[in-house]
């Protein structure tokens, strides 16, 4: 029943292969269990209730992504985008977290209507093999510098931006150890390296004193805080467009990247570099974007940590319904997945970040029209910390050259709208 509803054998996995892949992408991504109630709290929100609400929604979408769309991506609440919910609309803009909230309603359902419809397959299939090429290898410096900075080595720095951390403090020196130890025994061809590499820091940082056993099981706190909470009447007003709009933006780019590099690290792209039941995939993480603006947390989205679960083995739905299974338990196993701290999880980070890297090879680096783009697309993402804000800098500047350069057919239709889009958001919705 596993293999027909999963075809593990015909995308050359197996169970417990899938399974593993699971558990490493739950443990890399399970800093979003503590990091989003401490970001949403800021907003006014209920800490408890959000926690509640940010394990629920994991679940939930990932579980539709893994049954409905059979893709090794798991979702949770995207970091950005709870702290544009947080800083850019509830503090910056004095708008109460409920009407937030019903402008993150309100964009899921822009998405999903989208999503129905082929203009955001066309959307995403648009792009050129150089920049999807490219998407991957920016996440993957993305997921570097989120893993450096988690883990302490990468500090701000006023005068340089950024800055080395301490390195003879415990968990820099923890991290440095985690994330050798996953290289060797991934080197070494050692399976599940990454989970490994992750349990043996944890511990470690426990017995170190840097991270407390507080038990095993407790009960989850209550949700009623944040469920139902939102105002979506209050968010249909003229002034919170932009913040709508911005929203569905952030949401969708960041997902069709995602989307991108993590089907091309499992061979799931065709021949064309296009990904086979998009349309599910998309629905899946629009939907779980509404399920969570309804218990009570900011955009849920595809989570480019699932890279680290295909890295395992992980290539079908199994895995992400492993990791949904997972965020259900840690609702019950909050203080022992309270061990595992950044300085367990950012090694993996940085690890998986290295092996994206490799998608530059491919690119043709003798045609300035094609690693340009490429080039500005995959440091903009670290640079910018935004996913979203590095394709449109690749788009623009793709469309840019291609159009300079007589080659504007080469870019094609697709192309030239997105990249007139990203251009009239970075002018008047960024801008603003």
């Amino acid at each position: 029943m596993i293999e027909r509803l999963f075809n593990i054998a015909e995308r050359g996995s197996t169970v417990r292969r899938e399974v593993i892949a699971g558990i490493t992408t739950f443990l890399a991504m399970s800093y979003i269990l503590f990091v989003n109630p401490m970001i949403l709290a800021d907003a006014g929100m209920d800490t408890g209730a959000v926690f509640v609400a940010t394990c629920v929604a994991a679940a939930v979408g990932t579980l539709i992504m893994g049954l409905y769309a059979n893709f090794p991506i798991a979702q949770a609440p995207g970091m950005g985008l709870n702290a544009f919910f947080t800083y850019g609309v509830v503090l910056g803009l004095g708008i109460p977290w409920q009407i937030a909230l019903g402008a993150v309603f309100l964009s899921g359902i822009l998405f999903l209507s989208l999503s129905v419809l082929p203009i955001r397959e066309w959307i995403i299939n648009a792009i050129p093999m150089e920049l999807k090429l490219a998407i991957s290898a920016g996440i993957g410096l993305f997921l570097i510098i989120i893993g450096m900075s988690n883990a302490g080595l990468v500090v701000d720095n006023p005068a340089t931006l950024v800055g080395v951390g301490d390195l003879t403090s415990a968990p820099v020196a923890l991290a440095i150890f985690g994330f050798l130890l996953i290289a060797v025994l991934d080197a070494r061809r050692v399976p599940g390296a990454i989970v490994i590499g992750i349990l043996v820091t944890a511990i470690l940082g426990t017995i170190l004193g840097l991270a407390d056993f507080g038990g095993i099981v407790s009960a989850p706190p209550s949700v009623a805080p944040t469920f139902m909470q939102l105002d979506i009447e209050s968010a249909f007003s003229l002034a919170l467009i932009g913040v709508v709009i911005s929203l569905l933006f952030v949401d969708m780019f960041d997902t069709a990247g995602t989307l991108i590099a993590v089907a091309h690290k499992a061979d799931l792209l065709d021949k064309d570099g296009k990904l086979p039941g998009m349309k599910k995939a998309l629905l899946a993480d629009s939907s779980a974007t509404l399920i969570g603006s309804v218990i009570g947390t900011s955009s849920v989205t595809s989570y480019v940590e699932s890279a680290s679960g295909v890295r395992a083995g992980g290539r079908t739905g199994l895995t992400a319904v492993v990791v949904g299974l997972l965020f259900l338990a840690a609702l019950l196993l909050s203080p022992l997945a309270g061990m595992i701290q950044s300085y367990a999880t950012g090694p993996a980070l940085v690890f998986v970040g290295c092996v994206m890297m490799s998608g530059l090879a491919k690119i043709n680096w003798d045609d300035p029209t094609s690693f340009i783009p490429a080039v500005i697309t995959a440091v903009g993402m670290p640079f910018t910390y935004s996913i979203a804000t590095g394709l449109g800098l690749g788009f623009i500047a793709y469309a840019f050259l291609k159009i300079g350069t007589g080659k504007w057919r080469e870019a094609g239709v697709g192309v030239m709208v997105l990249a007139a889009l990203f251009l009239l958001k970075f002018i008047f919705i960024d801008g603003a």
